[in-house]
This record gives C-alpha cells, structure tokens and sequence, in this order.
C-alpha cells in the first residue's frame, strides 16, 4: 500500500471529495489475495476510522453550540459532499472483498453485517438520508432554544427539571405546566419536521423495495437475532408483568405524600417529602466524584476515565443553545470516546455520567480489536454495558468511596434508581410501540393528529394507573412523542434499552453474588466488541439474551428484594 493515509484525521479537516477518493481508487485497484488481505483490510480500516473520526468531529460541534452556524455548515458539507460519496466507495469495496471469497481471521460476524449491508444499499437513497439528518439538526434546534422565564431569568426547560424535585407542590407544579406550555408552542414546527422526515423514510424502504420503513430499518439495525414480532411480544409481557409492579409503585408514592390523587408534578419528588439530593455543584465535581467511583468498581475503568479527562472528552454542563440529551461517541481513529450531556446538579446527572461511563468503557475495552467493522456493537449489548455500570457502581457512590451521598442518602439515591427502572419499562413499551404503529401505517402517520391520538391511546395503555390523574392535559399527553428525540434522530432505537436492562440486571445480580467475577465477565464481553452474536455477547457478560415473561419476573423481584434491603 504505497498511498500513505493521514497520520490523524485533523488532518483531513478541510478536505472536499476530491481529496478523500484517490484513497477510495487505491483500495479499488488492488487486487486481494491470500497474501495480502490483512493488509488491505487494515488500510481500508483505518481510512474508514479517519473519515468516522471527521464525522465526529463535525457532529459533536453541531450539538455543543445548536447556534453555531459554521459548525452547521461544516456538518452538512460532510454529509453532502464527503458521507455520500464515500459510502457509494464504500459500496464497491463491500462488493470486492465479497467477490474476492477472502476474509482476514475471525471476520465471520462482521462480514454478515457487509453481506447485509450490500444488498441494502441503493445509491439513490443516500441524498434521502442526508435530508434525515439534517432534519434531526432542525429538531434539535428548535428544542435547544426552549427557554422559559423562571424568577426573572430565563433558562432551558432541562434547568428547570430540578423544581421538580422540590418539596413545595405548588413551585412543583407552576414549573411542569410553564415548561409543558412552553413545548406546546413548537408543536407545529415539530409536526412540521416529523411530516418531512416521515415522507423521506417512506421512500428510502420503497427504493430498497421494502413494504414499509420498519422493515427496511430492521435490516439496516442489523437485527439479526429477533424479529418485529417479538418485540410486541415483549410489549405484552411488560403490559402483564411489569404494570402491577409500577401501579403498587404509584400507590405507594401517593399514600407517602399524602394525597387523594398524584399529578404529573408528584412523579419526581421524593416520596418522603425530603429534599432533593444534591449531588454536586458543578460539573468539575461531578467528573472527579464519578472518577473515583469508577476506580472502586475497577482500578483499570478508573484509568480509562483518568485518559477521558486528561484529553478533554467531556462536556457536561447544561446551558443555553446545547442540543438535548447525553450521549457517548467515539473518536475512531483515535479509540478515544468524547461524553455529552446536560447536567444541572441533580442525581438523574449522576445516573446519566455512569450510564454514558459504561458506552465510554466500551470503547476503550474494545479498542485492541484490529479492524473497525469488528467494534461495531449492537445497540441491544451497547446498553448493556452503559446500564449495568449503573448498577455495578452503585455501590460505590456514598462517601466512603470518594462519592456523593453519606450512606442514608446513597441508598435513597440506589432506591431511586431502582424504581425508575421499573417503571421505565411501560415507556419504553409506548416509544417502541408508537414507532411499530407509525412506519407500518405511513398514510395514517403523515397526519400529526393521528399521531397524537395514537401516542395518547398507548399512553392509556402503558401509563394508565387508578392513583395518578393526568386527564386534564390531553395535549401535554398527546405531544408526548414529540419530546423523544430518539424518534427523529434514531428511529426504532428504544427497545435496546428495555432488552439491555434485563441483560444489565442479571450482571448486577452476579455482582451481588461475586463482584470481582461479574466485573470480570463485564469487561469481557466488552472486549468482544461487536465480534459475536447477540447472544453470545450476552453469555459472555454471564447473562442470558431473553425479554419474556420469565426474565421480567426475574428482574422485578431481584430489584424489589434490593429495595426492601436498602429501605
């Protein structure tokens, strides 16, 4: 391989196509054989982690500053001028080492996901999801500007959240109805983008001749271990199992508050009327406090986050024009993964720095994998790492460890946690369901009031309890799809999370048992990358790949039984 590639991708920074193709033609013109595979595949490796790593770059500037324009040009420039042309190249590669009857050592998942992926690809659907994307841009434009006046200043609704978890009721609740009032208003720009976005995925499954978009983006997802039909399944058995809990729950919440009736303002406070804990101050504390919890649970994850906050791959504080939400990604050329999030000092930061920790560790436990295609992890074991480093380092978040909380505390924080995990599982069943609804019946979806009325009869359905009394806000209700990012962004990633739960519980429940072994087992699994099935994956972090009627009872009462033990 005589084109000698960039040593790092800032480099590449300001390149047009015409700089990027020369290296595609290389690849191209090579021949492979037995001899020189390895070689081949490795270059075409580390081209593809450089052009990821450009990816990431303009990506992450886009939702650190929502308003900055340059970075919204330079990130729609990527997509347009570089992302499409290269995965047209890409393409052809795919095709040349399939045709080639080659493939490196212990390539056989990875190569699944190419064959998958070449009869996927159509040409003419790569402008379509650039506009995707683009969109998902708008959307987070217009969430990031959601600011509202509170006690003569103005803020976002995420710097708000935290009076709800405030004891008085009435701040509590003029609070929930100012930041509800203040979505509302966006709720024809964001009906207006949904129609735009939906309208574009219709025609991406009809390119690849597909009978509707869920099918399409099952294939896309690589979801080669379950199908559609289980994940109504699944959708049932949290109805059946899961519902009584969350309704005892709710009950529970309302007896300790003292009141006839819960409103949506009474979800968050603590049932016992205690004030809200207060984790941190800043977002400095919150990375050193979260280091020293890592290195209780493991010296060498410690060490993992030590490298994170040396290279100053954190942005924590929520502020004014910062896209939504929190997320991990990773640098790929590099191997080093940068966290996002919107912190205002409230325990929720602290479940999120550890959930976005677990996809961090990810990356690092992974990284010794040769080629890229290797550490490509499926979202449905991707979660598991984030959500069960939730769990495994819960433990360590009270003082004696250099945490948050003296030990009353840290297990009302754990109870917490705990509980939302219950109760998270009918969400994520409306998300998910509303999305099997709205890309198998296109024509109805186009309609946003149709959409409304769908959410609004899942949110009966899954989020309906005798104790809690949300009737008065049917249009709060209704738009509530509207405020999942993930369905504009990500669609059909949701249910990852309710599987990756239950393969995070049974990690937890080993670490009950063994704790130096389950964290072992977890640090294995990561390692495999996304070099094995789902299901092997699962097994190696010493957990079962299941999302039935079984497995839920077995979560339920292994976190129930936690509960009663830290109360």
């Amino acid at each position: 391989m005589s084109l000698e590639l960039p040593k790092a991708s800032k480099e590449m920074r300001d390149w047009k196509w015409r700089d990027y193709e020369p290296f595609f033609e290389h690849l191209l013109n090579q021949k492979i054989t037995s001899n020189n595979i390895e070689v081949w595949m490795k270059y075409w490796s580390n081209f593809s982690e450089l052009i990821g790593e450009v990816g990431t770059d303009v990506y992450v500037s886009t939702t650190v500053d929502t308003t900055d324009k340059q970075a919204k040009k330079r990130f729609n420039t990527f997509l347009e001028d570089i992302s499409e042309n290269a995965s047209t190249k890409n393409q052809r590669l795919k095709k040349k080492l399939l045709e080639s009857g080659l493939t490196p050592e212990n390539f056989d998942i990875p190569l699944r996901a190419i064959k998958s992926e070449v009869e996927l690809f159509r040409k003419e659907n790569l402008p379509l999801q650039t506009k995707d994307s683009k969109l998902s841009k708008d959307y987070d434009a217009i969430i990031g500007s959601q600011t509202v006046e509170w006690e003569g200043e103005e803020i976002t609704i995420t710097q708000l959240s935290p009076v709800l978890l405030e004891t008085d009721r009435k701040r509590r609740e003029k609070a929930w109805r100012l930041a509800a009032e203040r979505r509302l208003k966006d709720r024809e720009k964001i009906n207006e983008i949904w129609q735009k976005i939906l309208e574009i995925r219709i025609k991406i499954a009809e390119n690849a001749n597909f009978d509707n978009y869920r099918s399409w983006r099952w294939e896309y997802l690589k979801r080669f271990d379950y199908t559609p039909k289980d994940c109504l399944k699944f959708h049932s058995a949290i109805e059946k199992v899961i519902m009584p809990h969350v309704n005892k729950l709710i009950k529970k919440r309302k007896e300790l508050l003292g009141l006839d009736v819960l409103k949506p303002w009474d979800l968050s406070v603590d049932p016992l009327n205690r004030e809200p804990l207060t984790p941190f101050e800043n977002a400095t504390e919150l990375e050193e406090k979260c280091h020293r919890i890592f290195g209780a649970v493991d010296e060498e994850l410690g060490n993992h986050f030590n490298v994170m906050r040396e290279h100053k791959l954190l942005d924590l504080a929520n502020r004014k024009g910062k896209a939504p939400g929190g997320y991990c990604t990773e640098y790929y050329h590099q191997r080093l993964p940068f966290i996002f999030m919107n912190a205002v000092g409230t325990h929720s930061d602290v479940q999120t720095m550890l959930h976005e920790g677990g996809h961090a560790f990810h990356v690092f436990e992974s990284n010794q994998l040769p080629y890229a295609s290797q550490r490509e992890v499926g979202m449905e074991f991707a979660e598991v790492a984030s959500m069960a480093m939730e769990l495994l380092a819960a433990p360590y978040i009270s003082d004696n460890y250099g945490g948050f909380y003296n030990s009353q505390d840290a297990n009302r924080a754990r109870i917490e946690h705990l509980e939302k995990t219950i109760m998270f599982w009918p969400y994520m069943a409306v998300v998910d369901a509303f999305q099997h609804w709205a890309y198998t019946n296109p024509k109805e979806a186009m309609n946003p009031a149709n959409c409304d009325k769908e959410w609004t009869n899942l949110w009966k359905r899954f989020q309906t309890y005798e104790d809690l009394d949300s009737e008065e806000f049917a249009d709060v209700i209704a738009t509530g799809w509207h405020n999942k990012l993930h369905i504009y962004h990500v669609p059909f990633y949701y249910v990852e999370y309710g599987m990756a739960q239950l393969g995070a519980i049974q990690v937890w429940g080993n670490a009950l048992k063994n704790q130096k072994k389950a964290v072992e087992q977890y640090r294995n699994a990561l390692s495999m990358g996304g070099n094995a099935t789902l299901p092997e994956l699962f097994e190696a972090a010493g957990a079962k790949f299941a999302f039935d009627e079984d497995m839920l009872n077995y979560a339920v009462d292994l976190i129930e039984g936690q509960i009663k033990e830290l109360s």
